[in-house]
Parts: C-alpha cells; sequence; structure tokens
C-alpha cells in the first residue's frame, strides 16, 4: 500500500465535505433513520447506529441534530423508507467505481447515477463486475501529528484489540480490521481517547489503476463530482491512483 496517502486522501474528502456540508449532513441523516429502524434508538445496543453516530461527529455534526435524528427516527412519524442500492461500473482508464446510495425513489437514483457515469465517458456494469477487486475492510486512519504514541505502541494496541494489520505512511497511520472486529477496534482506540482522523467500514482496492491520459483523468473527474453532488449517493470507491 505504499505510495498512497490515505490521510491525503482523507484530508482531500474532509475539504470537500467542508464546502457541502448540507448534503454531508442529509446523507447522516438518513443513515441514522436507517439504523434506529434496523435496530432501535439505543446506542450501546444497536452497532450500526454507533458507527453512523461516530461518522456524525467526525463531520462535526452537533449533538442536538444527531439527537434530534434518533428521536425522529424512532418517533411513530418517521414515515418515510429508504432504501440500500449498490451500483458498479467502468469509469475511464480501466478504473472501476462501486456507488453505494440510500434512497426513497430508486428510479431517481438510478437515472442519475447512470447519467453522471454516460456524462464522464464511463459505465453502468451488472452486479459484481467491479466489486471482485476490492475488499470490505475497517479502516482507521490515525494523523501523526495528532496522535502522541509511537508507531510501535499504537501497533500493539491495535492488534491487541484485533486489528489484521498496521502500516505507516509519511503523514499517518493505516490500522486495517476484519468488518466485524471493526467496532472492537473503534472503541478501544475511543476509550484511550486515541484521536481518529477517519474509522469506517470501506471497501479497499486490491489494486490500484494509474490514469495518464488527460482527458481520461477530466472524464473521470467528473463522474467522481457528479456522483459527490448526488443527495441520494452515499458513498463512492473506485481503485483509480490519484
Amino acid at each position: 500500500m505504499s505510495g498512497h496517502s490515505k490521510f491525503a486522501n482523507i484530508k482531500h474528502k474532509k475539504e470537500k465535505n467542508d464546502a457541502a456540508k448540507g448534503k454531508i449532513f442529509t446523507i447522516l441523516g438518513r443513515e441514522i433513520a436507517v439504523a434506529v429502524k434496523e435496530g432501535g434508538p439505543d446506542i450501546n445496543n444497536n452497532f450500526k447506529l454507533a458507527t453512523v453516530v461516530q461518522k456524525a461527529k467526525a463531520a462535526n455534526m452537533p449533538n442536538e441534530t444527531i439527537e434530534r435524528g434518533i428521536k425522529k427516527a424512532a418517533g411513530a412519524g418517521s414515515d418515510v423508507n429508504y432504501e440500500h442500492v449498490t451500483y458498479e461500473g467502468y469509469g475511464p482508464g480501466g478504473t472501476a467505481i462501486i456507488v453505494e446510495a440510500l434512497t426513497d425513489n430508486k428510479n431517481r437514483t438510478a437515472a442519475n447515477v447512470r447519467s453522471a457515469f454516460t456524462k464522464g465517458t464511463g459505465s453502468i456494469g451488472t452486479q459484481g463486475c467491479v466489486s471482485f477487486m476490492f475488499d470490505q475492510k475497517g479502516q482507521i486512519i490515525i494523523d501523526k501529528e495528532e496522535c502522541e504514541l509511537d508507531a510501535d505502541t499504537l501497533m500493539e494496541k491495535a492488534l491487541d484489540a484485533g486489528a489484521d494489520d498496521f502500516s505507516e505512511e509519511d503523514d499517518s497511520y493505516e490500522i486495517l480490521t476484519t468488518p466485524d472486529a471493526f467496532d472492537e477496534v473503534r472503541k478501544a482506540f475511543e476509550d484511550e481517547k486515541i484521536p481518529m482522523a477517519s474509522a469506517e467500514v470501506t471497501m479497499i482496492p486490491q489494486n490500484y489503476v494509474e490514469v495518464t491520459d488527460p482527458d481520461a483523468v477530466k472524464n473521470l473527474t467528473r463522474i467522481l463530482d457528479l456522483l459527490d453532488e448526488d443527495d441520494d449517493v452515499q458513498n463512492v470507491y473506485t481503485n483509480w491512483d490519484e
């Protein structure tokens, strides 16, 4: 994984998020609503809700907004039903793209996602056409400047908590877990007050694709930007080596 600065990617995403906090809060609000409906409003007994709340706090969503979203989703007045949908496709330069969405109108979302791919000269594929190129992992990124622990100590704590892998970059540390072990590792870090720049279950490419053609880069960027602007889209994963 050397050569890919995980923290640089996190910072890049955060800058985009900061420029569109309204959309981020909308996305997180939907995730909270779904998590509450699936597992109840008790954060201590609902792993999915606990994970979403952690993401919301990392995005600087106010506590009052989080609590209001949980109460609203748990109440009888919450009648909007969101569905998880996933799309897979190909971007320019032989890149693979996975799009996760949460929507109350699958026809609208499918049309928007297809349009984004088309405008960037990409194409939607069948389910499973590119997901085999990714591994689902729990991923925790720690900014070196925010962490007082040295690499050996941090690695020991991560592995003791159940992590599978630990790697060091110039500016950050990356901890990988199985999806099942992610919550336990994240909670262990929270209990020790170890600051995390990012903590989520994500899709990690098995290999990265370098795109050198300027037109391909332009079109690929267009696809990703259009998907990022869509309120229904929750996550976008690609094996593009930016």
